[in-house]
């Protein structure tokens, strides 16, 4: 049994195809099973990621679907036929430091844990930002003050998990609705004993667009959103914890927040229709920066105005003096 599992889903990244494969074959970790879903990508991505691979000594699996079913779909392929004891997920536009994969995972073993974290680079391409993580250990506090309060990334891409939290609960990816879809990692942290972060920034997450997030959300995706939140509470429902109500309010302020980043007036809406029982956490939400509570705040206030000029400096200032 290979000690990790790499699973990559290929989709439409014929541009960035060989230099995600090459950081995934250079890892200096060597007890690695990669397998890579072509997830009937229509351009060369897959020709391109077999013509690296073959040039390196490792193993290596290629899953085909017939059709294309999306991310989460591909994700689930590959992790039924994994046999790591960790899962770590990589996107293939994205590439990582060739020490990622020990790093966590010596960490991981070290302290005893079933979930490890690392920070990462916000990569512009021409420069990039440095993401730091919160310290946690215990997972409870991870989820609560990291995920739910939304000082802490929920993404698949900078974390190896223990397979045994995917297959303890019959967890996967929710395929048909992929925006949002790293919320399941909220799920599988629930069944963790022990996590460790690692304080270095190991993963290179490419935004080539700061906007994003808010500029492209067709309604298919406002509804993936909705699923997948919606998911995530049904879960959290679950978890025996105390005071884990406040804390799913907080995770719904912090699912809404990019609406008040868009400086579209009609996603402020958005934010007034959604979730509205949680505005009343406003005030007392922990942990985050005074300048996000005080933007939650205008937004319930309906000081919309104030709101879309904060927007304003955050994307077209503070943007352009990370990119360059």
């Amino acid at each position: 049994m290979p000690k990790v599992t790499v699973i990559i889903p290929v989709y439409k990244i014929e541009r960035f195809a060989e230099r995600c494969a090459r950081s995934l074959m250079e890892q200096d970790f060597q007890d690695v099973e990669f397998i890579f879903v072509d997830d009937a990508s229509p351009d060369d991505s897959m020709e391109i990621i077999r013509r690296v691979c073959g040039e390196y000594d490792r193993d290596v699996k290629y899953l085909t679907h017939e059709v294309n079913k999306g991310l989460p779909a591909a994700r689930n392929t590959g992790m039924a036929v994994a046999k790591g004891e960790f899962i770590y997920h990589c996107d293939s536009d994205d590439y990582l430091e060739p020490t990622l994969l020990r790093d966590l995972y010596e960490a991981a073993t070290k302290e005893g844990a079933d979930f490890a974290y690392c920070d990462f680079y916000l990569d512009f391409g021409t420069s990039k930002k440095y993401m730091t993580n919160p310290e946690f250990n215990d997972p409870e506090r991870m989820i609560k003050e990291g995920f739910l309060a939304g000082t802490m990334k929920y993404n698949v891409w900078n974390k190896l998990v223990k397979k045994e939290l995917y297959d303890r609960d019959g967890l996967s990816f929710p395929e048909g609705h992929p925006m949002g879809e790293d919320m399941t990692m909220i799920a599988v942290a629930m069944g963790a004993t022990r996590c460790v972060h690692v304080p270095k920034a190991l993963y290179h997450y490419m935004r080539t667009n700061s906007e994003a997030y808010t500029s492209v959300l067709s309604q298919k995706r406002l509804d993936d959103i909705r699923s997948n939140m919606d998911r995530t509470i049904g879960f959290l429902s679950k978890w025996e914890v105390t005071d884990k109500e406040r804390f799913i309010e907080y995770f719904k302020l912090s699912v809404k927040l990019p609406f008040l980043f868009s400086g579209d007036k009609s996603q402020y809406k958005l934010w007034e229709e959604w979730y509205p029982e949680a505005n009343k956490y406003i005030d007392s939400v922990p942990y985050i920066p005074k300048r996000t509570k005080m933007v939650q705040q205008w937004a319930r206030d309906g000081k919309f105005s104030l709101v879309r000029l904060y927007s304003f400096v955050v994307n077209k200032i503070y943007y352009k003096l990370v990119k360059h």
